[in-house]
């Protein structure tokens, strides 16, 4: 059965329903996501369907609650004094570039009236339709590269890695400060050849400032199944620390700062 009409509108970007965001939670004291201790932002709806997500629950919009502009902002404008000292806001999701008109003028809106240092989490695959200068109250990008296989990729994913890898250099190329995240999950991206080539990708970039390696863990196993979906990676052990030694001296080598 095909969607209905009102579940296709759900699905689609927010600049189709206005600048009101769908919004599926809020971290006041993020320790995890950006320099410092921040404001968390999680925005609701993302296309990609990873097999690791620990956020089922937040890929359309009919996961979050539609609130205003004015609303996110008064509501981080509360705790500004504070994260101007300790750290800022992060925008993440689901995925915020689905919804680049309301997560765009947050951050605008944000930067403008507090001064917040303000970071991006994203998989970066939507950020081919946006100006440059939709990123210029942006202090911070924190990429996620899934994969660096193409096929691996839409296995892992769902969807292509090309926009992904296109919107990495777009950024080195507007020298905009970026952490590289990757995810680390035995038997799906942690082949030495795969993070060989995620390695010397990163390492031709000029914007990078760390990377993060973020071990497999099965915390969201649970909401796979009390929304009925089949979580395939039920079987998969978390790295083991030697995996994980592995990995992040692969891109030490290359002169990469690495968290892990």
């Amino acid at each position: 059965m095909g969607d209905s009409p009102l579940h296709s509108i759900l699905l689609r970007p927010a600049q189709y329903i206005g600048a009101d965001g769908f919004v599926h939670a809020v971290e006041t004291f993020g320790a995890a996501d950006g320099p410092g201790l921040r404001y968390v932002l999680f925005t609701a709806g993302c296309r990609m369907r990873c097999l690791y997500c620990h956020n089922p629950d937040s890929w359309t919009m009919r996961d979050g609650q539609r609130e205003t502009v004015e609303e996110v902002v008064e509501d981080i404008g509360r705790y500004a004094a504070f994260y101007r000292r300790t750290g800022g806001l992060t925008i993440s999701g689901g995925e915020p570039l689905m919804q680049p008109d309301f997560v765009g003028e947050v951050f605008r809106q944000v930067k403008q009236r507090f001064g917040l240092h303000t970071a991006l989490d994203t998989n970066g695959a939507l950020a081919g339709s946006l100006p440059d200068a939709w990123f210029d109250p942006v202090d911070l990008v924190l990429l996620d590269i899934k994969h660096m296989d193409p096929l691996k990729h839409r296995a892992l994913t769902g969807i292509d890695l090309q926009p992904t890898l296109d919107f990495a250099r777009r950024l080195d190329r507007m020298g905009k400060p970026v952490w590289i995240r990757h995810v680390l999950v035995p038997g799906h991206t942690d082949d030495l050849l795969d993070v060989e080539a995620l390695a010397d990708f990163v390492s031709a970039l000029k914007n990078v400032e760390r990377i993060e390696i973020l071990p497999f863990h099965k915390m969201g196993e649970n909401k796979w199944k009390e929304l009925g979906r089949k979580y395939q990676l039920a079987d998969t052990p978390v790295p083991t620390l030697a995996l994980i030694d592995r990995v992040r001296k692969q891109f030490e080598c290359r002169g990469l700062p690495v968290v892990a």
